[in-house]
C-alpha cells in the first residue's frame, strides 16, 4: 500500500477526528496478522538509516520499582510519526495488576495532525518485544534447536515463547524463575498451548539443558555466568531495557563469537552491552545490529557451535511499525481495501 492509500483511506484521512482504539479492537484487529516480517523490515530500515528515532526518553521510580519509557520516531517514506509511552511496574503481579502498561500516539507526518491513539494498555509492546525475540532466534539460533530455556515467569516469558513457534519447532521447554507459585501458573499456561514445559530454580540447570535461552526478567544483577556457557548456545536478552538492569555476566558477551544489538547507540547506554563496554569485556566495534544481520550485511551464526549473543533494548522502530499496523488494520476493516499489508514492503 502506498502512501497516498494510507493518508486518504477511511477515518485516518486527514481531517478527520483522531481514532480511538482500545484494546478490544486491537487485539482483533492483530488476531490473524504475522507481525515478524514487518518488523524484520523495520530493523532493516533502522540499520540502513532510513529511520529517525532520538534517544529514549526515561522516568524512573525507584521508590516503587517502577520505570516510564517514551520511544518515538518515524520511518522515510512512511505517512506517520508515532510517539510510545510504556511503563513497568514490577511490583504489580503482587497487587494482581499486570506489570505492563502504556498507550501509542500516531500522527500524521505531513500535518502533525493525531491520526489514533492506540490504548493498547502495554499488550502492543509486549507483542514487538516477543516478536523480536523471535526474529533475533531465527537468524542466531544454532540449527537444531533441542530445548528452549526460558529466565523468568512474567508477562514477556510468555511472549517470548509463544512468538517462538513461528521459527522453532522446538517445543520442549525449561523455565527459571524466582517463585514457585508463578512458576506453577506459567508452566500451565503453557502446557495448555502446546508446550512441553519443566520448572527449576536454579538458573544453571537452563544453561546447562538448553542451547536457545531467553531472559525475560527486570534482573539488577547477572542470573547467566560465563562459566556456565556451552558451545552453539545462543542468548536473547530482553529484560534489561534500562541502565540499572543486568541479566547477563559481561565475560558472556566477551566469550561469544556474535554479538548483535538491536540498536547499537542504544544498547551502548543501556542493555547488556553497556555493562560489558563499561567492564572492558566488549569493543563497540564487535557489535553488530539485528537489521543488518537480516539483510546480510553484517555476519550472524556461521557455524552449529558459535555461542550468539543478542541484547534487545527495544527500538522505536518497532513501536513504529506495530502501530500502524494496527491503525492499518482497523481502517481496512471499515473501508475500501487498502492493498497489501505492510509486512510486504522491502
Amino acid at each position: 500500500m502506498d502512501t497516498t492509500q494510507r493518508e486518504s483511506a477511511g477515518p485516518a484521512a486527514a481531517g478527520a477526528a483522531p481514532r480511538i482504539i482500545g484494546l478490544d479492537e486491537i487485539r482483533a484487529a492483530l488476531r490473524d496478522v504475522d507481525l515478524l516480517p514487518g518488523i524484520e523490515a523495520a530493523f532493516v530500515a533502522y540499520s540502513s538509516g532510513r529511520a529517525v528515532v532520538p534517544p529514549v526518553g526515561e522516568l524512573l521510580l525507584p521508590d516503587v520499582q517502577a520505570d516510564v519509557h517514551i520511544k518515538y520516531g518515524y520511518i522515510a517514506g512512511e505517512p506517520y510519526y508515532v510517539i510510545k509511552i510504556a511503563s513497568g511496574f514490577y511490583l504489580n503481579p503482587e497487587k494482581g495488576l499486570p506489570s505492563s502498561n502504556g498507550l501509542m500516539l500516531v500522527f500524521r507526518r505531513a500535518t502533525g495532525e493525531l491520526a489514533a491513539i492506540l490504548l493498547d494498555e502495554g499488550l502492543l509492546t509486549d507483542l514487538r518485544t516477543g516478536a523480536a525475540g523471535a526474529i533475533a532466534a531465527k537468524y542466531l539460533a544454532p540449527p537444531r534447536v533441542r530445548r528452549i530455556g526460558i529466565v523468568g515467569s512474567g508477562t514477556q516469558a510468555r511472549h517470548q515463547l509463544r512468538m517462538l513457534k513461528a521459527v522453532t519447532p522446538c517445543r520442549d521447554v525449561l523455565a527459571w524463575g524466582r517463585h514457585p507459585e508463578r512458576l506453577a501458573r506459567y508452566q500451565g499456561e503453557m502446557v495448555a498451548e502446546g508446550f512441553t514445559v519443566a520448572t527449576t530454580t536454579d538458573v544453571g540447570g537452563v544453561m546447562a539443558s538448553c542451547d536457545l535461552i531467553v531472559t525475560a526478567t527486570a534482573a539488577r544483577a547477572p542470573l547467566l555466568l560465563r562459566d556456565q556457557l556451552r558451545p552453539g548456545v545462543h542468548i536473547t536478552a530482553v529484560g534489561a531495557d534500562s541502565p540499572g538492569k543486568q541479566e547477563l555476566d559481561p565475560l558472556i558477551l566477551r566469550r561469544a563469537d556474535v554479538v548483535v544489538a538491536d540498536s547499537i547507540s542504544q544498547c551502548l547506554e543501556r542493555g547488556e552491552i553497556a555493562h560489558a563496554v563499561r567492564s572492558r569485556c566488549l569493543r563497540p566495534d564487535d557489535v553488530v545490529e539485528l537489521g543488518a544481520v537480516i539483510a546480510g550485511t553484517a555476519p550472524g551464526r556461521t557455524s552449529a557451535e558459535d555461542i550468539t549473543v543478542a541484547d534487545l533494548t527495544g527500538v522505536a522502530v518497532q513501536d513504529i511499525e506495530i502501530a500502524c499496523t494496527v491503525l492499518e488494520a482497523v481502517v481496512g476493516g471499515e473501508s475500501a481495501p487498502l492493498g497489501p499489508g505492510r509486512g510486504g514492503r522491502p
